[in-house]
Order: structure tokens, then sequence, then C-alpha cells
């Protein structure tokens, strides 16, 4: 080298980095452009909500969209395309539960309810049985036997509304609906209801898994609208003696086989390096599933497609999967793992969107800090009011096996969270309750961070 290159060459580097990022922020505009004027998630989404919106594991709901989303893979341009076998657990909610009481003028009342899942039945003529209030698991046990057994523990404690990040006032309350149960049933409960683990004020009651305990009788539970909650609540406070009747019609059956969804483009350079990106394609029973998790589902189809439409080929082989059972088992996420690790799969990256279609803000990551300062500069290649923080962060559920198994990094596309829990896992969450530009920016968001992963080298 001379000397002139010599005294050059960092001036060069620098003109070099310059391109490169300006090829990056162009091709990313045309990402962003492209997904807000085609709106091609959204018209995908109202597909799978309005023609399959019941989906949970076990259910013909469920496999009537594996085998549509299949067949969208393969008629959105995934060279290869193919069913992975899981078998998940198969409950049943049967005829529409309910829970009532009568007034002090002797009038019935109707509450909004929802069993839990995976809550056992209630004798066909239902429990009716006095009701003991309680505001924390804690108070279950102060006050004891003697206070418990033999009623229904109605446990309302409201939903934790102080947390800026609406998910750590979730992890601070849904510990009432996935261990309320068994706790109410170590004291003798004949049953136990609960406040809905939800932000909103309004009527809808929110369901989602219990978790029975080995070894402790498996009790009726069930969750309450929070408007119902407070009406319960204040009539206790008039009658402390109420006797509620909750009747529950639900059905365990053995477990079913399922399948994750999944659809590849091979890379041109490293076609056994492997990107994964995806959400879970079941959903509760009720409402469509369209924040939990088709709007996930649908992004991660539509961000592959818009690369593709734009013309870019990856270097690196990018992965789609569309995951079964993570609502009630995390069965897809297990298996993907597993298999994953049989077959020494070199799995560079992987990456989830499973909470909700609003605005994106922000992306999570669980890998090693020295990765995270690597890709942390990457927001600035995102328009504004887009992604403004990379960061360290906890492993989506359907991925959090893959991390712990292979070392692989994974992250959760996190968008808005201000509204997500109005709609989680009741009748409310509907297509109608997605904004259209909001998901494609999620969409575009998704793209574009994968797109920096294929060009990084990792």
């Amino acid at each position: 080298m001379s000397l002139h290159n010599f005294f050059y060459l960092p001036l060069m580097l620098s003109v070099l980095m310059a391109q490169t990022a300006d090829t990056h922020r162009l091709f990313i505009e045309d990402v962003f452009e492209e997904t807000l004027t085609t709106q091609g998630t959204y018209k995908l989404l109202k597909k799978l909500c309005k023609n399959y919106p019941h989906r949970l594991s076990g259910s013909e709901g469920l496999e009537a969209a594996v085998q549509w989303s299949k067949t969208l893979l393969q008629d959105s341009g995934f060279e290869r395309v193919y069913l992975q076998d899981v078998m998940v657990p198969h409950w049943e909610r049967g005829e529409k539960e309910s829970a009532t009481y009568f007034n002090n003028k002797g009038k019935k009342e109707q509450l909004s309810v929802l069993a839990l899942g995976r809550s056992v039945s209630t004798p066909e003529t239902g429990i009716t049985a006095e009701v003991v209030r309680v505001n924390s698991l804690l108070e279950i046990a102060k006050i004891g036997k003697k206070g418990i057994a033999g009623r229904i523990v109605f446990i309302n404690q409201p939903f934790a509304q102080h947390f800026i990040r609406t998910f750590e006032g979730y992890s601070e309350t849904v510990e009432i609906r996935s261990k309320g149960p068994s706790e109410s049933a170590k004291y003798g409960a004949l049953a136990c209801v609960i406040r809905s683990v939800g932000t909103a004020d309004d009527d809808y009651a929110h369901t989602g898994a219990l978790r029975y305990e080995n070894n402790i009788e498996q009790i009726p539970a069930a969750a309450l609208g929070v408007k119902s909650a407070e009406k319960l609540s204040r009539a206790l406070k008039v009658n402390p003696k109420i006797k509620l009747t909750l009747k529950i019609n639900s059905q365990t059956f053995p477990d079913k086989l399922s399948h994750n969804v999944i659809g590849e483009i091979t890379g041109t350079e490293n076609p056994k390096k492997i990107i994964t990106l995806g959400g879970h394609l079941d959903a509760w029973d009720v409402g469509e599933g369209a924040h939990d998790d088709g709007a996930g589902c649908m992004q991660s189809v539509m961000a592959v497609k818009t690369l593709l439409k734009l013309g870019y080929k990856p270097r690196n082989t990018i992965r789609v999967v569309l995951f079964t059972n993570e609502e009630n088992g995390l069965k897809g996420g297990l298996t993907y793992a597993e298999m994953a690790k049989q077959n020494n799969e070199q799995l560079i990256f992987a990456i989830e969107s499973d909470a909700g279609g609003f605005s994106p803000r922000s992306i999570g990551i669980k890998a090693p800090d020295s990765l995270i300062q690597k890709v942390s500069v990457w927001t600035r290649y995102f328009p504004e009011y887009t992604i403004d923080t990379i960061m360290q962060g906890g492993a989506p559920a359907d991925l959090g096996k893959l991390n712990s198994q292979t070392g692989t990094p994974v992250a959760n596309l996190i968008p808005d969270s201000q509204r997500y829990f109005d709609f989680h896992h009741s009748n409310a969450d509907v297509f109608e309750a997605v904004n259209a530009r909001e998901l494609e920016l999620g969409t575009a968001s998704l793209a574009s961070f994968v797109y920096l992963i294929d060009q990084s080298g990792l």
C-alpha cells in the first residue's frame, strides 16, 4: 500500500460506510411505502379472522387455518412450504357458561363470564355457593380453610394499571388467573372466579390458560368482565351471604395432531444459515384472534412477501413459522426448538410478532450485550414514529425454548401496548379492532429488521 493510500484509507472507509447506510435507508423507505400503499397485511388478516375466527388447539377451526396458511405461503412465493407435526392439547368450552345470583329484591342478575382455559366443568346443574371475596392471592391463605371451604372464591384484583408498559402490569396481575384456582382449592373452595385480567373499563370477560397444581383438586374456574366483577363486589357489600351459581360445560379430550406452518426462501450465499420470523396461528375460541396473534402471523408472511416484491434476494435463508398451540401449551414452539436442535440447524436469528397490530415502537432482543450494541445503531434506518429503540429484552413465548436450547438470539417486535389488553383473550379481539396503518407499520418494521439482519453478516 502506498503512503498516499494509507492516509486516505479512513476517508475511503467512511465514504463506503455512508454509501451502505444510504442504501439501507433508501431500501427501508421503499419497504414502508410498499406496505402502507398496498395494505396487504390488512387484507390477509381480514380473510384469516372472518373465515377462521376460532383457532384453539385441537379445533377444526385451527386445522382449517393451517391448511389455508399453507396455501397462502405457497401462493406468496415461498420456495419450500411444509407442515411440522405437533401433538397439542384439546380443550373445548362447550355450551356457553353462565354466572348468576339473586339480588336483595329477588331479581336474578347475569354476569359476563368466560371459563378459563383448561378449566374442568361444573356439575350439569352448576355450582351454587356463598362467595368469599379477596383482593389478592395472599388473602386466600390469610382467610384459610375455615372461611373458604365449601364456598366460591372471587378474586377481585384489578389490573396493575400504573405501569407504562402494560405487559409489566399483565405479568404482575395474571397470577390470579394461572394460580388462583389451585390456590383456592387448597383451602376447600368449590370454584374460583376472577376479575378479568384486562385494562379496559368494559364488561368483556377475558379468558386465558390456568395451571392446575399436581395433587390439588381441580375446581371450575372462570373470569368475569370488569363491570360484572364490580357489580358482584357491590352486591357482596350489601349482602355478604349472596350465593353465586356458576355453570361451566367444558371438556378435555386426548391430545390431537396439529402443525406448525413453515415457508422458506433459500439464501443465495448462505443457504444453511436461517433467519426465523413468525407468530402463533392458534387463538382462543372467543373473538377472532386478530391482535393475538393473527396480526403477527400475517405481518410475518407479508414482511417476506414485500421483500420479494421489491426484488430483494436474501443472502441467508429466511423462514416464516406460524406456530401452533402458543395459547395453552407452547407445543409448537417446543417442537420447533427440538427439531432445530436435532437437525443441527444454523439459526442465526429469530424474531416473533405477538403483541398486537399496533404502531411499532421498539425491538427487544435476548442475546449477549455485544450483539445488542451492534444492532442498536440500526434505529437510524427506521422512519420517525416507528422503531426508536433496540434493546435487551426477554424471549418471546414461542422462541424461549429455541433460545435456551440452541443459544439462538431471539427478539420481540414491540408495538405500543396501551390498548393490547383491552382486547386480549376476549370477544373484543376482532378484525375491526385493528387499524390498517398501524398494522402495516409493524409489517414494514419486521421486514426492515429481517433485511438488516440478513445484510449484517451475523
